[in-house]
C-alpha cells in the first residue's frame, strides 16, 4: 500500500514536533574546566560509548599546536544526564589529546609533541617543559560544547549521536552500533556482547582474522544470526543497514520488536554447541564454518556464507536435535560435508551473493537437508 504523502501543514508540524523533542544549549568550556570535570566525575568519557581512539601522536600533537595558535576547532557534543552530569558523545579525540599531553591518561606516558608543521619548535616538547605562559594559554583554550539537555526524546538523542559518528574515522559498522545503540537501550547490545563469548561460538568462528575480531566482527555475527533468524523477510540487499535496523528495532525504548531473551539465548547456545560437535565428528574442528578444497579438505578460511547456511539452516530442526544421539549427529555432519562441495549450495556463495535470493538459497539448502535427517 502506497503511503499518503503528508500535506505541507502536516510536514511542518512533524518537523516542529521533532524540534520540541530536543532541548539544547551551547556553552564555551576551557579545556582546563573539562579536565577538572572529568577528574571529579562530572564529565563522563566512556570509551565503549565513543569512537575508538585512533589519532596518531602526530595528529594529537597538531591538535595541541592548533590550540596554542588559537585556530578554530569543531565543537564537542554532550548529553545532560538525570544527575546533571555530562556524557561526552562526540569529541573524545580532542579531549583525550589534551589529557594525554597533560599526562592524565591512565596507562600512558605524557604526550611528547611531534610532527607539528606550523611551529616546528614545539616538536620534542612536553607539557612540563612548555613555557609557563604557553601552559596557561593551553589550559584557557576554549571549545564550544553543544549540550542536549535532560528530558530530550531518547530516540532523538540516539539519532544525533549516530549521525555524528558515522562519518570521519573509519569505524566498522558494529563499532558504530555498539557506541550508538545505548542511547536507545543497552540491553540487546549487552546480550550480543555476552553471547559473543560463548565457548562453542568462539570455537566455531575462531578462524576469523585478528583484524576482524578487533573490529567486533564476532559481535556482528551474533547480531546477524538473530536478525536473519527473526526478520529475514525484511532483508533487501544492504546488510549493514538491515543489521542496524534490526538492532534499533529490538532496542527501541517505546516500540521494541518482540524478543524473548531467555529463549533466544537457549537457541543460540544450542545451535553453536551442535555446530561445534559436527566439526568434531567431521574432523574439521574450528574450520567447520569455512570453505573446503575440491577434495573436501577444510581450509582455515572463515566464510560468512557457510555461517549463514549452516547456522540458520539448523533452525529448521534445532528443537529436534539430540546432542546425546551420536547417530543423528553423524547424519547431520554428513549433510554439512556434502553441502560444502555441492554446487547447489556454492552457487549461492561468493562475491556479489548478498542478495535475498542467494541468502534464501544457501539457508534453504541446509534447512531442507537437515530436515531430511528426521524423515
Amino acid at each position: 500500500m502506497v503511503k499518503r504523502q503528508a500535506s505541507s501543514d502536516e510536514l511542518i508540524e512533524a518537523v516542529d514536533r521533532r524540534i520540541s523533542g530536543g532541548r539544547t544549549r551551547s556553552i564555551d568550556f576551557s579545556f582546563n574546566e573539562l579536565a577538572d570535570m572529568h577528574e571529579s566525575g562530572e564529565l563522563i568519557i566512556d570509551p565503549d560509548f565513543q569512537r575508538v581512539f585512533r589519532w596518531t601522536e602526530g595528529a594529537r600533537s597538531r591538535f595541541i599546536e592548533s590550540l596554542l595558535l588559537e585556530l578554530p576547532i569543531p565543537p564537542i557534543f554532550l548529553i545532560e544526564t538525570d544527575e546533571r552530569e555530562y556524557e561526552l558523545i562526540d569529541g573524545l579525540q580532542r579531549i583525550s589529546s589534551f589529557l594525554h599531553f597533560r599526562g592524565e591518561v591512565e596507562g600512558e606516558d605524557a604526550l611528547v609533541l611531534s610532527e607539528c608543521d606550523i611551529v616546528e619548535e614545539l616538536n620534542g616538547r612536553t607539557y612540563a617543559n612548555l613555557p609557563r605562559a604557553l601552559q596557561i594559554k593551553l589550559k584557557r583554550s576554549y571549545v564550544r560544547a553543544e549540550i542536549l539537555r535532560k528530558g530530550s526524546d531518547p530516540r532523538l538523542r540516539y539519532y544525533m549521536f549516530k549521525r555524528l559518528n558515522t562519518g570521519g574515522a573509519p569505524l566498522s559498522m558494529q563499532e558504530v552500533r555498539n557506541a550508538t545503540i545505548r542511547l536507545l537501550s543497552n540491553d540487546f547490545n549487552h546480550f550480543i556482547m555476552g553471547l559473543s563469548s560463548d565457548a562453542d561460538f568462539v570455537d566455531c568462528i575462531s578462524t576469523i582474522s585478528a583484524t576482524a575480531s578487533d573490529r567486533r566482527f564476532d559481535e556482528e555475527l551474533v547480531l546477524r544470526f538473530f536478525a536473519f533468524k527473526n526478520s529475514i523477510e525484511d532483508y533487501r540487499h544492504d546488510i549493514a543497514d538491515f543489521l542496524t535496523a534490526y538492532m534499533e528495532g529490538v532496542s527501541d525504548p517505546l516500540e521494541p520488536l518482540s524478543f524473548d531473551y531467555d529463549q533466544e539465548e537457549q537457541v543460540f547456545r544450542k545451535t553453536f554447541k551442535v555446530i561445534r560437535r559436527l566439526g568434531e565428528i567431521l574432523g574439521y574442528g574450528p574450520k567447520i564454518l569455512g570453505t573446503v578444497t575440491r577434495a573436501g579438505v577444510p581450509r582455515r578460511q572463515f566464510s560468512v556464507f557457510h555461517f549463514e547456511g549452516i547456522a540458520l539452516g539448523l533452525q529448521k530442526v534445532i528443537d529436534r536435535v539430540d546432542l546425546d544421539d551420536e547417530e543423528q549427529l553423524a547424519k547431520l555432519a554428513q549433510v554439512v560435508k556434502v553441502g560444502k562441495n555441492d554446487q547447489a549450495f556454492l552457487q549461492a556463495t561468493g562475491g556479489g551473493k548478498n542478495d535475498r535470493i542467494s541468502l534464501a538459497t544457501r539457508v534453504g539448502y541446509f534447512a531442507q537437508r537437515f530436515d531430511g535427517v528426521f524423515d
